[in-house]
């Protein structure tokens, strides 16, 4: 019973931190559809000839505040610990939401709350993926983190879904698109109220010196009190100690310790390599791509059902993937398997060339076929992977520091192939997704060199996999000590 409950507790919690995920990528792909609509374009006065910057800006400036929140939130999380961070990350995210529900007529302050919600949205990706990692059991931990990206399928696909179903079924009046921006508060404030059902990280309290609550928390978690989790929660004191032992007086100058080094090059280049898999670019301008293939004027329909294809994928590598061939062979096969996919895209459209106003034909079916496969490899790889390895390969002392770097580049690098995607279909056509393609056969020789599998692997067990022979611990001799400990408190008991 107690580990049943252990695990749908672990299970529940990650699964409501997620809606920051949800969060993030609704937020990022509804916006593409309003402002298509010409409910959004009347109220605001866009024309044809600002259309185009108006898109460009409403994208961006969610990045941009994403982007300078990953380093305030750094030092906030490390004093006030990850609940509150996401309560915070919530509230202003919803103040930015409600601002842009609002009918202003002011392009300036739709604006202002991009960039709000853009804070919020920014904080809860550098929380949630490290909040999760320090609460899950090893043996389900990439199960858990991979729950980061299953969340943002559903966003995405939920975003491509309404702004469909908006178009069709609502006239061009006001309310036409205040119901998709509107949305967003209902997952804002799930994920805001959650936080007070659940229980502060314990990795955070016991490295905070709050040694007891650690515990309950540990418990909380775990569902029972035993021999394991005792285990489990010496395993993370230890760990603790021995990095105060060795850095104490170090700061931010154990970054540049080389492990640490080394682990914060690998997360700069992973989040580098999501967006040189080209999936990113294909979620932001979905319709704009398919008509690029061949799709005709089917493409925000078939961008709907692109959406769902990512969730089932997602929640099959979730499910039955991700603890079997762990996460250096999903990264190796899914960037070969997109390489593939993007060589045939770029084969088909080079040599059947869409023609405007032309319906789906057999050739365009084929291209949108290879586009589904190629998100169905990302989302059972590239998509979920780098997050839960960011989160758990760093030690406690600088967890946050080099999650918020990683999440940093992320936002930053989105923000760059947002921007050249578009021009790149329109200027180079096919020859875009051949570069995509080269992109992803480089990240296979990048995985193959450079990522070490952590599958099974305890966060503490992290400081040995990577070489830092100074903070790392002997866990068998912890184990040890633990269970010589409940032997002696047994016998006196007797």
């Amino acid at each position: 019973m107690g580990k049943r409950l252990g695990t749908f507790r672990a299970w529940y919690l990650v699964a409501l931190c997620c809606f920051g995920s949800f969060l993030f990528a609704y937020d990022t792909g509804v916006v593409g559809g309003v402002l298509t609509l010409p409910s959004f374009q009347n109220d605001f006065r866009i024309t044809k000839a600002n259309q185009a910057s108006v898109s460009s800006n409403a994208t961006s400036l969610l990045q941009a505040g994403a982007f300078f929140s990953c380093f305030f939130v750094w030092p906030f999380t490390a004093r006030f610990g990850r609940r509150w961070s996401i309560a915070l990350a919530s509230l202003i995210f919803t103040i930015g939401g409600v601002i842009q529900v609002i009918n202003t007529h002011s392009l300036a302050a739709f604006y202002v709350a991009r960039v709000i919600s853009g804070v919020g949205v920014g904080m809860a990706t550098v929380i949630i993926p490290m909040y999760s990692a320090e609460m899950a059991p090893k043996h389900i931990r990439g199960q858990l983190g991979s729950m980061f990206q299953f969340f943002f399928t559903l966003g995405v696909m939920t975003s491509y879904w309404v702004d469909y179903g908006v178009s069709e079924h609502l006239g061009p009046t006001t309310q036409q698109w205040q119901i998709p921006i509107g949305l967003q508060l209902v997952p804002g404030c799930i994920l805001g109220l959650g936080m007070l059902l659940t229980k502060e990280s314990t990795r955070w309290l016991a490295k905070s010196g709050r040694v007891e609550e650690a515990m309950q928390s540990l418990i909380w978690v775990r569902g029972e009190d035993n021999t394991q989790v005792r285990e489990e929660f010496a395993e993370i004191i230890a760990g603790i100690r021995e990095e105060e032992s060795v850095t104490e007086g170090l700061t931010w100058k154990e970054c540049l310790l080389p492990a640490n080094r080394f682990r914060l090059i690998i997360v700069v280049t992973l989040q580098i390599g999501v967006q040189l898999t080209g999936n990113t670019s294909l979620a932001y301008y979905a319709p704009q791509i398919f008509k690029a293939v061949g799709a005709g004027d089917q493409s925000l329909l078939i961008s709907g059902f692109f959406g769902l294809v990512k969730v089932v994928s997602c929640l099959f590598f979730l499910l039955f993937l991700v603890e079997r061939i762990g996460r250096r062979g999903s990264l190796l096969a899914g960037a070969f398997l997109m390489g593939a996919y993007m060589l045939i895209i770029a084969c088909l459209t080079a040599t059947h060339p869409p023609v405007a106003g032309q319906s789906l034909t057999s050739t365009g079916a084929a291209a949108v076929a290879m586009v589904y496969l190629e998100a169905m490899s990302y989302n059972i790889s590239w998509g979920p992977v780098p997050w839960l390895y960011m989160s758990e390969i760093f030690p406690s002392r600088i967890r946050e520091a080099g999650v918020a770097v990683g999440t940093a580049t992320q936002w930053l690098f989105n923000f760059v192939f947002s921007q050249i995607t578009p021009h790149a279909v329109n200027n180079i056509g096919w020859r875009t997704f051949l570069m995509f393609c080269i992109f992803n056969w480089a990240l296979v020789a990048y995985a193959w060199f450079f990522i070490k599998e952590t599958k099974g692997k305890s966060l503490e067990e992290m400081e040995a996999l990577f070489g830092s022979s100074e903070t790392a611990i002997d866990v068998e001799k912890v184990h040890e000590h633990v269970q010589n400990d409940m032997s002696q408190a047994v016998s006196e008991k007797q």
